[in-house]
């Protein structure tokens, strides 16, 4: 049997973010062939729901994950499903008494900006909504903030549908 190697955390995160990064371009290399087909409107439409698609995945496999743990699908008990190594510039801040993620460096969002596409990476920040709406109906996911809309960081916010009626 193979003896198991050890890689320092600085080699982790350099192939974790080569990861990530190939999944920025492989986003933006189906969004723009599906826009450049389709034309703009109805192309980003089917991006968009290609990536509502996968977010439900997502969200589903995490409210799984949830459920088998006997915990409800409250928005404190989702199984983060992001690596830590990747996304560890985030924090979790009150907002004007609302509870937010606020993330610092996102390796997808630097690599749409590097190839000069924001506007198409961004089509991909709606996995966040359809995740948690996968995750629990009564939920909903908002972007305060977006690197790729010209604001600082990102930031979400997590909040109860019933709250709105």
């Amino acid at each position: 049997m193979e003896k198991k190697k050890m890689i320092s955390k600085d080699e982790a995160l350099s192939q974790l973010k080569s990861m990530i990064t190939r999944t920025a371009l492989i986003h933006y290399a189906f969004a723009k062939t599906i826009i450049d087909e389709l034309g703009k409107e109805k192309g980003k439409e089917l991006a968009k729901k290609a990536i509502r698609l996968y977010g439900e995945m997502v969200g589903k496999k995490v409210r799984e994950k949830t459920l088998a743990k006997g915990l409800p699908t409250l928005p404190e008990n989702f199984q983060d499903d992001l690596p830590a190594l990747g996304w560890a510039s985030r924090e979790k801040v009150m907002v004007d008494g609302e509870k937010r993620a606020r993330v610092h460096t996102c390796y997808l969002a630097e690599a749409w900006k590097e190839l000069g596409v924001p506007e198409i990476g961004r089509l991909y920040c709606f996995v966040d909504q359809a995740k948690y709406e996968a995750y629990n109906p009564e939920l909903e996911c908002v972007h305060t903030k977006n690197v790729l809309d010209g604001d600082p960081y990102c930031e979400l916010a997590v909040r109860s549908k019933k709250k709105k009626k």
